[in-house]
């Protein structure tokens, strides 16, 4: 039996579908993504995070090839996570983004797995994590 020498896939992105680019763009850089400064008016914008890629399409884009495609129902699709330097700082990032205007899912909370976490929801609903270990 033949050893498979073909080089193993390598995740380097993550890919989003948005319903409004101008919101999307303008939620993520309040968290700290960069984007190009034309990317609130485009169809496809990313931004570059220690190496991976975050992508963001409209849905006309991921229609114009796939056109069965639809909202998914029933719960998140995916979900990004923020790490905060400290519990404290996930606390006043969360009042930040509320005060911004944004929609809290999940107030922070010490979890039982041991980080201080709280869920914000982007312009598309997806839920966003911010997180620090609490030791």
């Amino acid at each position: 039996m033949s050893e498979d020498t073909t080089p193993r896939p390598v995740l380097n992105a993550v890919s989003f579908v948005v319903a409004d680019m101008a919101a999307t763009v303008e939620f993520y850089s309040q968290l700290g993504l960069e984007f190009d400064p034309d990317a609130a008016n485009a169809p496809h914008a990313q931004a570059t995070v220690a190496g991976m890629q975050i992508m963001f399409d409209t849905r006309a884009v991921v229609l114009s090839f796939m056109p069965d495609w639809y909202v998914p129902e029933g719960g998140h699709r995916a979900a990004l996570a923020f790490e905060c330097s400290s519990p404290a700082a996930v606390d006043a990032e969360h009042s930040r983004l509320v005060d911004l205007g944004y929609r809290s899912l999940l107030t922070p909370f010490d979890a039982v797995w041991g980080q201080r976490y709280a869920v914000i929801l982007d312009p598309d609903d997806n839920p966003v994590d911010l997180y620090c270990a609490l030791s």
